[in-house]
This record gives C-alpha cells, structure tokens and sequence, in this order.
C-alpha cells in the first residue's frame, strides 16, 4: 500500500484517494495529485468588501445596509464604522467589535472599506 501524503490545510493522517484527488475526511479539502504545495497561497486567500476592494486585517470598514443583531432588537445602522477589524475563515468573515454593541462577525458583502 502506498502512503499517501497528509493534508496540506490541516495535516490530517486520514487522507484518501478518489482517481485524480486527493481528499481530507476532516476539513473536507481536495487536492490534485500533481497540484504543487498550495498551503500558504490558501492561508493567505483575498477577502473583497462589496465594491471590490480588497480587505486586509486592522483596515476600516463602514456597514453599508441595516444589519439586524440575531436574539436582541439591536440594529446595526447604515455608516456604522468599524475599526481594526479581523479576518477569519468561513461564511462570515470580519471578525470585529461594533461601537455600542459588541464583538460581532460581519460578512464582507455588507460592508465597504472606509
């Protein structure tokens, strides 16, 4: 049996091959056979706001719709700037904290850089 390489985003033992892939049973990553070593292009991935600008971690953004605060009747207003944000992996990808209401994840597509 050969050995098959680990996964490159998170070097899980478990891979598996599926014909021209490679494929991570953890965190679902797939990769080519013949694909070069990807690791640091992925980690370093562009998060864009809603006008195209690229977003980078300590930039300004300003909230460019009504954004409404799950479990309380807090709104987050339209022209809200934020300071210093943070960007994390997943669907909400600004990791920030809003004047007046707290730690927060935004996504990118409702917001603009200030």
């Amino acid at each position: 049996m050969t050995k098959l390489p680990p996964c490159p985003k998170c070097n899980s033992k478990y891979t598996y091959e599926d014909n021209p892939l490679y494929i991570c049973p953890e965190c679902g990553h797939e990769w080519s056979h013949d694909a070069p070593d990807n690791s640091a292009e992925e980690t370093s991935r562009s998060v864009f706001d809603a006008h195209g600008n690229v977003l980078q971690d300590g930039d300004s953004i300003t909230v460019i719709k009504d954004l409404k605060v799950k479990g309380t009747s807090s709104v987050v207003k339209v022209g809200t700037k934020i300071k210093n944000i943070r960007l994390v992996e997943g669907d909400h990808n600004i990791d920030c904290r809003i004047p007046g209401i707290g730690a927060m994840k935004l996504k990118s597509a409702f917001v603009k850089k200030a």
